[in-house]
């Protein structure tokens, strides 16, 4: 079957979901400007064409460079001012090119600063202020009142981080190194870790703030995720849903790990699936039997792979072009792949641009692509439950429907 060739037009209004999207990689450039003046927080650069030729680039050397940017989006967002006009940008940007659902991850951590009164609660509550005021002039408008589009949503994702340094990474970080200075650097790290995963369950519990899953971020090689662990056990039997960042750097062991070691109920990235040759170890001797097998275990689970193919490109030039990427394998293979941004500002995209270049590569009939739409609404951690759920997706889905119809796709 001949895919359609889908317009711009309607890959902005058909409904869509962004489960990975980091708060503090995809604030608005302008915003991140007036951020910065108000928090007296230096720029390279104070105009937007300055900052994408310096810091947020088409195009990186590496990973390193890539997150190079973070080290202001994160300095302008330890005011809580900042960081909830933040939040409501990002939901109001998404809501502009018709993402219904969004599920924003963020460290909470790297923008504490205890000594400045700023805890892990006013952290969460200033993030859930800024989307809640996006969601409900959204929701109250005329076009969603009178049921003519779906509501807007959306769940937050609090981020544990795989490493961080003595000095440097955030006041709060460096004041734990201080108070644990007899520990193991990693046992600081779990122990970070395990509080976040402790104050997220308490807060969703005691306080109903939206926090419907965990993650572990950061560098994966030399920090894997079976270290997590304990951590991932707490939030598995605290019904915290868990996402982890595998297959981004490292091989599919990685993902395996992911999955058996930490209960992973989707996976970031999932990208050295299909790349035999990441697979670093010896253990693993026939590379392409363990990558088959891994691929069959993930598609019988349903398993989803939060796809961000921008920034795979970005961080992997080696992978050259989407033309060589494994999104087609994981099309191919029939898994569950949920199109994502990864950091709007960072890699300069959207959720539109992330579906015209993934069905630039692969051949999308119009059946596949509703099913790759229902997958970032029902592999969603949504915050309801899951009857919520499901009447939402079949909401969502209807509308899809609707727009196909009004481009003539049906």
């Amino acid at each position: 079957m001949t895919a359609p060739n889908y317009s711009r037009e309607f890959l902005q209004a058909m409904p869509k979901a962004d489960l990975h999207l980091h708060l503090d990689g995809s604030l608005r450039p302008t915003g991140l400007i007036e951020m910065a003046k108000r928090s007296k927080i230096e720029l390279p650069s104070y105009t937007v064409d300055g900052l994408y030729d310096q810091v947020f680039k088409e195009s990186y050397q590496n990973l390193g460079e890539y997150l190079n940017g973070f080290q202001y989006t994160c300095a302008v967002l330890r005011d809580m001012e900042n960081l909830e006009q933040a939040a409501y940008e990002l939901a109001v940007d998404n809501q502009a090119e018709g993402v219904n659902y969004i599920e924003v991850r963020f460290a909470p951590q790297l923008l504490m600063d205890l000594a400045r009164g700023i805890d892990f609660d006013r952290v969460m509550h200033t993030t859930n202020q800024g989307l809640k005021r996006a969601k409900d002039e959204y929701n109250n408008s005329d076009a969603v009142s009178s049921g003519d589009k779906p509501p807007f949503d959306y769940g937050i994702i609090n981020c544990a981080m795989r490493m961080f340094g003595k000095k440097g990474f955030s006041p709060y970080y460096s004041d734990l190194f201080r108070m644990l200075s007899h520990f193991e650097p990693k046992q600081v790290i779990k122990t970070a870790a395990m509080e976040l995963v402790r104050a997220s369950v308490r807060l969703r519990d005691e306080e109903g703030l939206p926090i419907v899953g965990l993650d572990i971020a950061g560098q994966e090689m030399g920090y894997p995720a079976h270290e997590f662990k304990e951590v991932y056990e707490y939030a598995h039997q605290n019904f915290l849903l868990k996402t982890v960042h595998a297959g981004e750097a490292y091989g599919a062991e990685s993902i395996f790990e992911a999955l058996t070691q930490c209960y992973a109920d989707r996976l970031g990235h999932g990208y050295s699936l299909f790349s035999p040759d990441m697979i670093q170890d010896d253990k693993i001797t026939d590379r392409e039997a363990y990558v088959r097998q891994l691929a069959s275990f993930i598609g019988d689970r349903r398993i989803a792979i939060e796809v961000c193919i921008t920034s795979n490109l970005q961080t992997n030039p080696a992978i050259g072009s989407v033309d060589n990427h494994n999104f087609r394998h994981m099309y191919d293979n029939r898994l569950a792949t949920v199109i994502c941004t990864d950091n709007r500002l960072v890699s300069r995209t959207t959720v539109t641009d992330e579906y015209a270049l993934a069905l630039s590569a692969v051949d999308v009939p119009l059946k596949r692509l509703k099913d790759m739409v229902a997958y970032g609404f029902k592999k969603n951690f949504f915050p309801g439950d899951y009857v919520s759920k499901r009447a939402y997706a079949k909401q969502v889905l209807e509308y899809f429907d609707k727009v196909a119809a009004q481009h003539k796709l049906v």
